[in-house]
């Protein structure tokens, strides 16, 4: 893979191109807002001339009938893809167009950020996160190979599904979450603003993807809302049971207890096995240079960082930084900075 043209200068598709020009891979970037394909253009580096050997497809799925054809007809022997969050439409639409299905393997980077655009493009966007492709029966073998090419080079994971397959699947684990992200932050707009100061970690994790696009979230809800209304049905079921049973401590610790049952099903780093963290807090001095000593001593003790978290006030002197490692590694991180003077508190 030497050259690839990429349409649609957003936050996946710059990202996609970043991570390819960063392993010599010549990048053509195309949008119809000439300043966001200009500023994806100038990060990535000097656009090729000649055909491209694979065109992505990194564009709103509303938008992939307006250029198919025309991107066909221009490289006719290129791998094509797309990154689109539903796959069953799109895939009609490719399907639609004689001879493209052949040429065509859907694609869906299960990775994001919050921040949309070129501007928020990273080249290590996709390291570790799994990349769904979902071939047909009509997809050429030369085809997947080359989308497992790309999908090796920016360090993802594939998975193999069907479109069916993927739009219930995401509409579960990504969809729904959105919605409930969203749905939870509007709820702040009823409160006392000044009550805000109060916010801690747990509701700036629950609300972190509240922060999305709001344009580019009512497509993909739209497009997928056949799957998404049952879950969003359930949702209410549970809500409703949970309203009404306010006044049952039983019945409200079950519902706890499912969510935390739940939560363990989701696979650890690198989509292994769920693993129950042990916390680590570790009180540092506020100074320059005190969090790359710590991960030094953690480097020296062969320990193995899951997580970590940092808080700390403004014009305080020190701050906590909260480290998610294995039992073992906890337990023999503890002693070797206790060993060496650092304030480290009982792991949990």
């Amino acid at each position: 893979m030497k050259k690839v043209r990429v349409i649609g200068a957003g936050l996946i598709g710059t990202s996609i191109a970043l991570g390819l020009a960063g392993k010599g891979i010549a990048v053509k970037m195309v949008d119809s807002d000439r300043a966001r394909a200009g500023l994806a253009q100038d990060l990535v580096g000097e656009a090729f001339e000649g055909s491209a050997e694979l065109v992505i497809f990194a564009l709103p799925s509303s938008y992939l009938s307006t250029v198919i054809a025309d991107e066909f007809a221009l490289n006719p022997q290129a791998t094509f893809m797309d990154i689109g969050s539903t796959k069953t439409k799109p895939q009609g639409e490719i399907d639609a167009l004689p001879g493209l299905a052949a040429r065509f393997c859907g694609t869906h980077p299960m990775a994001g950020r919050e921040i949309g655009g070129p501007e928020g493009a990273r080249a290590d966007l996709f390291d570790g996160r799994v990349w769904i492709y979902t071939p047909t029966a009509q997809s050429q073998d030369e085809v997947i190979a080359t989308v497992l090419e790309l999908i090796a080079l920016l360090n993802a994971t594939p998975i193999k599904m069907d479109a069916a397959g993927h739009d219930a699947a995401v509409a579960l684990i990504s969809h729904l979450p959105q919605i409930s992200a969203s749905l939870l932050a509007k709820q702040l707009l009823r409160g006392d603003e000044s009550w805000m100061a109060l916010a801690g970690q747990g509701l700036k994790d629950a609300t972190r993807i509240a922060a999305s696009e709001p344009s580019l979230w009512q497509e993909i809800i739209s497009a997928n809302r056949g799957e998404i209304r049952p879950l969003l049905l359930n949702l209410e079921k549970d809500l409703h049971q949970l309203i009404t049973s306010l006044d049952e401590s039983t019945a409200i610790e079950s519902v706890i207890a499912d969510g935390r049952l739940g939560r363990k099903r989701i696979p650890g780093k690198h989509g292994g096995r769920p693993r129950d963290y042990h916390f680590l807090p570790i009180v540092i001095e506020d100074k320059a240079g005190q969090l790359a000593a710590l991960f030094q001593e953690c480097a020296i003790a062969g320990v193995n960082i899951e997580d970590l978290s940092i808080e700390h006030s403004p014009g305080q002197f020190t701050g906590l930084v909260t480290l998610a490692l294995s039992r073992d590694d906890a337990e023999k991180l503890s002693k070797h900075l206790l060993s060496r003077g650092w304030k480290v508190h009982a792991s949990s």
